[in-house]
């Protein structure tokens, strides 16, 4: 059986050391490049299930190399990186990552989130007319929502921002990725109109509004629906 293949790019020969024993323990094979150029050739000759991407490279920023794999593929990216600014992550994500991990790190966190994004790329390969959202029930051709049983009563615009984040469930989605694709390029920077919309959503679907567990706030970045 072949093992889902993990594309590590990172300069630091530490890095390369600690990881591919960890990945390989956790049911990867693991796959080696140490600069952009190496990482677009090897995604192309190798096609790894997802890449481990830093963004200080010698050859090239990180982000480039996001760019010009999002020219020809969705293999799912998560960024690992010293890069901790707001703004960094922001343009990572926007330009096609899935998702952002700090370093230093933990080697649980970083393999719960691979395990998500390879979840997200499953579910994004086969569309499906209902998604699931923890206890919410999503039917995308009848507009209706159903938690525990119950129909949940939600507004046009309210179930399209449902959507949007379950289609992404397990994803940091930026405020502009979502104010984009649900309201529209001219909304991009309405990001108080946004918290307005997720609050109301909090309110008819989480357990507890205050502590939620199915929109998860990304602080100064977006937004994760949790699976």
């Amino acid at each position: 059986m072949q093992l889902p293949r993990v594309l590590v790019v990172d300069d630091e020969p530490a890095i390369h050391r600690f990881m591919a024993p960890a990945l390989v323990a956790n049911g990867y094979e693991a796959l080696k490049a140490e600069n952009g150029a190496e990482a677009i050739a090897m995604t192309a000759s190798r096609r790894p299930e997802i890449v481990i991407l830093d963004l200080g490279l010698p050859d090239m920023d990180g982000k480039e190399v996001i760019r010009r794999l999002r020219g020809w593929t969705d293999t799912p990216i998560v960024v690992l990186s010293a890069r901790d600014r707001d703004a960094e992550k922001i343009e990572a994500l926007d330009l096609g990552a899935d998702d952002f991990v700090n370093k230093p790190f933990s080697m649980g966190e970083l393999m719960a989130r691979l395990r998500a994004a390879l979840r997200h790329h499953a579910r994004a390969t086969v569309e499906t007319p209902v998604l699931r959202l923890g206890p919410i029930e999503i039917d995308l051709p009848r507009h209706r929502v159903v938690r525990d049983g119950a129909e949940v009563k939600l507004t046009p615009k309210e179930f399209d921002l449902l959507a949007f984040l379950a289609r992404h469930a397990g994803r940091v989605v930026t405020h502009r990725q979502i104010l984009r694709e649900v309201w529209g390029p001219a909304h991009e920077h309405d990001t108080q109109y946004l918290r307005v919309y997720v609050g109301q959503l909090r309110a008819k679907l989480e357990a507890d509004p205050v502590n939620p567990k199915l929109i998860v706030t990304e602080p100064g970045v977006g937004y994760r629906a949790g699976e």
